[in-house]
């Protein structure tokens, strides 16, 4: 028996594979993860601001106070004539204090439904007054007393404009309902 020997090349290590492509995969896989971590560290930080700017509002809510400890003036900004006086009329039926009701003599230029006027002192005050006018602008102004205006502006419209007891109520219950989760 002859012993046939076959020439075969020799066996060469493979040192020269091809890293690239292992690489590669490797970074899209490590950026789609720092994608959806991105994603997911987002909508965590404003799902927390709107929970901060909630409790903020909630915190700037209006207090609950009895109207008759409100020194309430009405003045009238618009062409219509005597609506101050209807206004003023349907604040005192609901227990506010009416110091005064006239025209708005400033010379400012109010916007849509109205807009509250107080100065720091009058601050809880002008946030229980405006649940009265929903819609009504705010404006702080100087004044040392807690007395606050309000002005009824060119889109307000009788009685539409005023939010009835009820409405005043549940805002108010609203406000408080959403303190107490902060």
């Amino acid at each position: 028996m002859t012993q046939r020997t076959v020439d075969r090349p020799p066996v060469r290590a493979r040192s020269g594979r091809r890293p690239i492509p292992p690489l590669i995969f490797l970074l899209v896989l490590a950026l789609a993860a720092a994608g959806v971590w991105w994603n997911v560290l987002r909508k965590d930080s404003e799902r927390k601001a709107e929970e901060a700017a909630a409790c903020s509002t909630a915190q700037e809510a209006p207090p609950s106070l009895d109207p008759t400890t409100l020194s309430v003036r009405v003045l009238n900004a618009t062409d219509q004539g005597g609506i101050a006086s209807q206004v003023a009329d349907e604040l005192r039926n609901r227990g506010f204090t009416i110091a005064e009701v006239g025209n708005d003599d400033t010379g400012r230029e109010v916007t849509g439904p109205g807009e509250v006027r107080h100065g720091p002192r009058g601050a809880d005050a002008a946030r229980f007054v405006a649940l009265v006018l929903p819609g009504a602008g705010d404006y702080p102004d100087t004044r040392a007393t807690e007395q606050v205006d309000l002005v009824l502006g060119p889109e307000f419209v009788w009685p539409q404009s005023l939010a009835t007891p009820e409405q005043v109520a549940a805002a108010l219950s609203t406000a408080t309902s959403a303190a107490a989760a902060c």
